[in-house]
């Protein structure tokens, strides 16, 4: 199972429940919830975790600290605030919207703590039809303050490739991280997007997938991209990452026959059109 479908995982409070035991691996996990009138309670268990608003806002109680998360009107208003829970942690989310919950199994417990939006650092990648922004709200170099678990929202205008040139992180050596990956994917105006992923040395796998809002592909090996939005419809999605080296690193191998595309970038524009929202 590689392409989720929105709905196909959903359960209790759950719209979205990606858990390591329902995509097979170890690590990487994801949860999306529609929050409404009634609060959601769990414990984190062994998992650390992020609460992070896709749409509206809500408050996060913990034994010992109370977030107030403002969050935003959509994905494409920018990035949003967010807080980190530890493992062994019991929560209580109250408010109205959908929040992500961005997760990885871990073992040593780190601080909760709240990030105000303006902190969240705004990239813009690529050029040309290749430009993308990239919310680096949990990256290694952005967020110390997690064990496993490493997160980064990427806004793609309409017509332009993303995840791009093709990528994978599946083989230990130097330069590459072995990392479990999660796309969840919201389109503007009910529309559509694709998402490729293709073997690699690690083993065969062939997916292009048509995707619509709340739908997750699942990248246990392989390289991943093009992460293409079509024709009239921006595209989002988050990746939430996760794997066994001590170290948290993001680090990537492009696939060899496509590598040179990035420095085709030198000589394009970047896309007017971004950054989406607001960028401090």
């Amino acid at each position: 199972m590689t392409h989720v479908p929105y709905g196909k995982t959903a359960g209790g409070p759950w719209s979205v429940e990606i858990t390591p035991s329902v995509a097979g691996w170890t690590y990487s996990g994801l949860r999306v919830a529609d929050l409404t009138d009634a609060p959601i309670s769990f414990d984190t268990g062994e998992e650390e975790m992020i609460v992070l608003p896709l749409a509206g806002s809500c408050t996060v109680t913990l034994p010992d600290d109370t977030f107030v998360l403002t969050g935003r009107a959509s994905v494409f208003d920018g990035p949003s605030d967010f807080a980190y829970i530890p493992i062994s942690t019991q929560v209580t989310i109250e408010g109205a919207g959908r929040i992500a919950f961005p997760s990885a199994r871990a073992t040593r417990a780190h601080p909760a703590r709240y990030v105000a939006a303006a902190e969240v650092a705004v990239e813009i990648r690529g050029a040309g039809q290749a430009s993308r922004q990239v919310n680096n709200f949990c990256s290694p170099d952005a967020y110390q303050g997690c064990d496993k678990l490493m997160a980064v929202e990427v806004l793609t205008p309409s017509g332009n490739w993303s995840s791009y040139p093709p990528h994978k992180h599946d083989t230990p050596h130097e330069g590459e991280a072995v990392l479990e990956e999660i796309y969840y994917f919201e389109v503007a105006d009910q529309g559509i997007g694709y998402q490729r992923v293709y073997s690699s040395e690690r083993g065969h796998i062939d997916t292009l997938a048509e995707v619509s809002s709340g739908d997750v592909v699942l990248v246990p090996y392989g390289y991943h991209g093009p992460s293409m939005a079509a024709p009239g419809y921006d595209l989002y999605y988050l990746n939430v990452l996760a794997g066994p080296a001590e170290q948290r690193s993001m680090a990537f191998c492009d696939d060899p026959r496509h590598a040179w595309i990035r420095s085709s970038w030198d000589a394009q524009h970047l896309d007017p059109r971004l950054p989406f929202g607001r960028t401090s």
